[in-house]
């Protein structure tokens, strides 16, 4: 086979070495939809055979696309925005996409600068996480004109689409399941909610479920601590020092519970016996606990998912399906019983 100037594989080789025209290879590797299964098989014999690898800065000047996209996170140490990464990846992956993942450690500052960044790689599409964001990232999107997704809401955004669930819904739901065990005095422990809409949505389920009940939830009661295993840890130690101390402390993610759960088996304070936790995501850590974590279920892959899907459509002007409503699912585990006071009082009888 001649030797191109460079000693590397062609296109017009893998054409040759497939016994298919120049336009079927190069449809079978940008769009495998578009040709017969035994086409799309012998090109791919062949770029297998030959170690043909696409020049990606010829492809990105034919088609004006990058075929890669941006994802900002605010961090990359929450297991449930991993998972999401992770099937957003690979159904990307699907579509011809690479992805490029950077995270502003839920510094509003730096998210435009992390934003800016990834747009003048040149991607063709971006995903945040939220509805709320500085107006400087929102302009930059839109000034770029880069189809835009905002995950983890269902708020409808100023500009750009969303593939999310009701945050307020899935703590409210939590909570009615706390309150049904008979806690009347609930303490939340969440992140920051300054430029956070999540966060105080899920402190706003959880206060209308109470009001729904005729309690109120106490301004002293709601713990703001960076989202991590340390945060929750700080954030029990300041509840265990209450009088009267909550008999039920509700976290926004499983990774705060997990540090609440530490600290009471430091201090000795038995869950749920004496104090009950939940938390929320439900990370594959939540059930291994001890005692395994109550939380609720956020479908984190799919919103990774149909996140993709929906960016794709977006970038490349077709129909990939609709976006289903996503939902949740409270689960019932044994970091959350009955309160203490109501124990007592079935014992006596």
């Amino acid at each position: 086979m001649p030797q191109t100037p460079t000693g590397r594989p062609t296109l017009e080789d893998v054409a040759r070495l497939a016994d298919v025209s120049l336009g079927s290879a190069s449809r079978a590797l940008s769009d495998p939809g578009l040709v017969k299964p035994k086409t799309l098989q012998r090109v791919m014999q062949a770029v297998e055979q030959l170690g043909y690898v696409r020049n990606g800065a010829a492809r990105a000047l034919a088609s004006r696309r990058t075929f890669s996209v941006g994802a900002v996170y605010p961090t990359l140490h929450n297991p449930a925005f991993a998972d999401s990464i992770h099937a957003l990846q690979q159904t990307l992956w699907g579509f011809g996409y690479q992805l490029v993942v950077a995270s502003h450690e839920y510094v509003e500052e730096r998210e435009y600068e992390v934003v800016r960044s990834i747009v003048e790689r040149g991607v063709d599409g971006l995903i945040l996480v939220g509805v709320e964001h500085d107006q400087q990232v929102i302009d930059l999107v839109r000034h770029r004109k880069l189809p835009l997704v905002l995950t983890w809401s269902i708020d409808q955004p100023s500009y750009g689409h969303t593939v999310g669930f009701s945050n307020q819904r899935a703590a409210y739901d939590l909570t009615r399941a706390v309150l049904a065990k008979g806690h009347k005095d609930i303490a939340v422990v969440c992140g920051s909610r300054q430029h956070n809409e999540r966060a105080r949505q899920r402190v706003g389920g959880t206060a209308q479920a109470m009001a729904d009940h005729g309690l109120a939830l106490r301004e002293d009661r709601i713990i703001e601590q960076p989202l991590s295993v340390e945060g929750g840890k700080i954030a029990m130690r300041r509840i265990l020092a209450m009088d009267p101390r909550p008999t039920a402390v509700m976290c926004n993610t499983d990774t705060l519970a997990i540090g609440a759960l530490h600290e009471c088996r430091v201090h000795g304070v038995a869950v749920p016996d004496e104090m009950s936790v939940t938390g929320y995501d439900d990370i594959v850590l939540a059930s291994l606990t001890v005692p395994p974590l109550a939380t609720v279920h956020i479908p984190t892959a799919q919103i990774g998912t149909y996140s993709a899907r929906r960016l794709v459509g977006l970038i490349e002007d077709r129909d990939l399906g609709e976006t289903p409503a996503l939902g949740h699912e409270v689960v019932l585990r044994e970091s959350l019983g009955q309160a203490p006071a109501v124990r007592r009082t079935a014992r006596a009888r």
